[in-house]
């Protein structure tokens, strides 16, 4: 009887503990504090940019060459007796300096002869002068008997100033062979190649040497196509700035000297001149700039009324993110006028009243809710789904 009772009070009893039970650990699970929610969005910087005037920097590259390269020649003939110490490969020689000279005894012989020869000529021609005034007077003392010019020694005095000037001429050549006896360096100059040697025999013509002028130095700059809309209206005259980097880092300043006025036919970019004042620094104390240096020029362009100024890596097919009023990614279409290292110069599509994104999400889409950074947003995200672009 016992162990039947046994068996029906023992359901109810574990249906009454899991009873207790529940109501235990309900009680514990609502005593815990809730949760919260986690904010997902993306942390963007914004910046409100302002429009700006700037000024556009042209940059281009070339090499130095000189303003002039002379082949030096011998104008007459003899025997190299000096040459200067300086007139060698390399050698750097001041204007008016004597590079070489050619045995002058015989032309120095010349010049006397030819003085000689004007004294001769002189001499005869004051003696047919007073042979003419003795027959003027004459005929002056006998008007009516007829006097023809040979009695009056006309022919005679023509013939004596005929010599005079011959003379002079002659005593001039032999002068200037004279002086041709020594090569004069026709400006301050880099010896390029030296071709004669002490006692060598030179006749005239011959070439004695190669210079090149180290006071004005000239670099070709192309400008490509992009960057002529930038030329300002007239070119002559702009400063310019002649630079390297690297191991033999050096910057000169250069002015633009004139536009060739052609387009090359290979690459059809525009030609500008530059020229720098003494290159090799031997009056000013600059560095120097060589030639046959391939550097790179800068100088200032047109400049561009009320533009932004963005970096290239916020850009995407020449679109950009804004932050709109509800704190959602908005794309815009903008006008690139021009890249500048690491910037874009923004013409249209942005003002100074749009939020810019500095720092898009990795995965920007439009309408993605973002917060910004710095600011306490402590809104909810919204639940609507971003729409891909």
């Amino acid at each position: 009887m016992q162990a039947k009772t046994l068996k029906w009070i023992l359901p109810f009893t574990v249906l009454i503990a899991g009873v207790v039970g529940f109501n235990v650990v309900n009680a514990v699970a609502k005593s815990e504090p809730e949760k919260q929610e986690v904010d997902s969005r993306p942390v963007v910087e914004v910046e409100t940019l302002a429009a700006q005037d700037h000024q556009v920097v042209i940059q281009s590259y070339g090499e130095v060459k000189p303003l002039e390269s002379t082949q030096l020649s011998i104008q007459v003939s003899g025997e190299v007796e000096y040459w200067h110490p300086s007139f060698v490969e390399g050698g750097i020689v001041q204007k008016g300096e004597v590079l070489l000279r050619i045995e002058q005894d015989n032309y120095e012989a010349a010049v006397l002869q030819a003085e000689a020869e004007l004294a001769r000529a002189e001499a005869q021609l004051i003696e047919e002068q007073a042979q003419a005034d003795v027959a003027a007077d004459e005929a002056r003392r006998f008007p009516t008997k007829k006097h023809t010019d040979l009695f009056l020694r006309k022919p005679q005095v023509m013939s004596a100033k005929a010599s005079v000037k011959s003379a002079k001429a002659a005593l001039q050549r032999a002068r200037r062979d004279l002086e041709n006896c020594e090569v004069i360096a026709p400006y301050n100059a880099l010896v390029v190649s030296k071709q004669v040697g002490l006692g060598q025999f030179v006749s005239m013509g011959s070439s004695v040497g190669i210079l090149n002028n180290i006071e004005t130095a000239e670099v070709i700059i192309p400008i490509a196509g992009f960057d002529s809309v930038f030329l300002p209206e007239r070119v002559s005259g702009l400063a310019a700035t002649v630079y390297q980097r690297g191991a033999n880092a050096f910057s000169r300043e250069a002015v633009i000297d004139r536009d060739l006025g052609t387009v090359d036919q290979q690459t059809r970019m525009n030609n500008l001149v530059v020229r720098i004042e003494d290159p090799y620094g031997l009056t000013t104390g600059q560095p120097a700039v060589k030639y046959g240096t391939y550097v790179q020029v800068s100088f200032a362009g047109k400049t561009l009324k009320q533009i932004y100024r963005l970096p290239q890596e916020i850009l995407n097919n020449q679109s950009v993110w804004l932050l709109n009023q509800d704190n959602q990614l908005e794309p815009r279409k903008v006008q690139v006028i021009r890249e500048e290292g690491k910037f874009f110069l923004i013409g249209d599509g942005i003002t100074s009243r749009d939020k810019v994104v500095m720092t898009p999400p990795e995965y920007p889409q439009k309408g993605m809710e973002v917060k910004v950074a710095g600011t306490d947003q402590s809104a909810k995200p919204s639940s609507s789904q971003p729409e891909k672009l």
